[in-house]
């Protein structure tokens, strides 16, 4: 099996470098290779045959993408047609990432992959956008929604708590926002899991397009989350931290551009019964991710 990874300079994609390598020979290539702000560049990187595609490139600056919704659109829904455009000229299986943006996060049950979509900021137009032109395009895929994603590398929440917790004595976090912290690492090794179902399921002629919820298991606020991160960091005595209180505050007191989502969680329950996936609970992808942290 040949795959191709775009975004191996984020979060997922540094993790799907790992994952991948057990399933066939993986071409990665980074955002300096694949210009996504150049949809039309990126046909250069479909003149070698491909069994599969993974789009781990987005554009993930929520409230940036408020003054610069064109940028957001090029990259998150241009881009992405053209990838699935070609994955359909190479009879090539595309997996895509998009997020639970796409929805308007006022249910008061997690949502399902057929509830329907209604984005409130720039950054989920153009996320669904990017499934918008990935199901017209014909191609065999896979999309698969996730929120809250977290890692050991990179811009993330709670590499930003840590650092925060050993800056300050009191830290105001949100508390009426909730979702499921999820793990790159959960992310690139369930993605690797799909992949080898889905293979199977091509050579059987059983195989069928559809969009997935991939999440851990069970549910926390912003404020949650961080409690837990300081509790263990705490806990382990790895580190000086200076926090002795985090408050909870409500979202109309930490104004930002982009509208979040109240709800953020997801079903999981479809993508558990297709592909047999044993999805955690968040809290055992936080301590995974603190041990590796405190390892580094």
């Amino acid at each position: 099996m040949r795959i191709l990874l775009f975004g191996t300079n984020g979060q997922v994609g540094w993790e799907l470098q790992r994952a991948l390598q057990r399933l066939g020979e993986v071409v990665a290539l980074s955002r300096d290779e694949a210009d996504f702000d150049v949809p039309s560049s990126l046909h250069a990187c479909f003149a070698s045959k491909y069994d599969v595609v993974v789009n781990a490139v987005a554009y993930t600056a929520v409230d940036q993408a408020e003054q610069d919704e064109d940028r957001a659109m090029r990259v998150n829904a241009e881009a992405v047609g053209v990838i699935a455009d070609q994955a359909r000229r190479q009879d090539a299986l595309l997996i895509h990432y998009s997020t639970d943006y796409v929805f308007d996060g006022t249910s008061p049950v997690p949502y399902r992959e057929d509830d329907r979509p209604d984005p409130q900021s720039a950054y989920g137009r153009s996320k669904r956008a990017g499934e918008v032109a990935i199901e017209r395009s014909g191609c065999a895929y896979l999309i698969l929604r996730t929120s809250w994603v977290f890692a050991a590398r990179g811009r993330n929440f709670l590499r930003t708590i840590v650092r925060l917790a050993a800056e300050r004595e009191a830290l105001r976090i949100v508390g009426d926002q909730f979702g499921a912290p999820t793990s790159a690492r959960l992310i690139a090794d369930c993605t690797a899991s799909v992949i080898g179902h889905a293979a199977h399921e091509w050579r059987t002629q059983r195989f069928a397009s559809g969009v997935y919820h991939l999440t851990a298991s069970g549910r926390t606020s912003w404020h949650g989350f961080a409690v837990h991160v300081v509790d263990r960091a705490r806990s382990e005595a790895t580190m000086a931290l200076a926090v002795t209180a985090i408050d909870a505050i409500p979202t109309s007191e930490y104004p930002v551009p982009a509208r979040r989502p109240a709800n953020s969680s997801l079903d999981t329950s479809r993508i558990r019964e297709r592909f047999g996936l044993h999805l955690p609970d968040w809290r055992v992808g936080v301590d995974l991710c603190l041990q590796e942290l405190w390892a580094s």
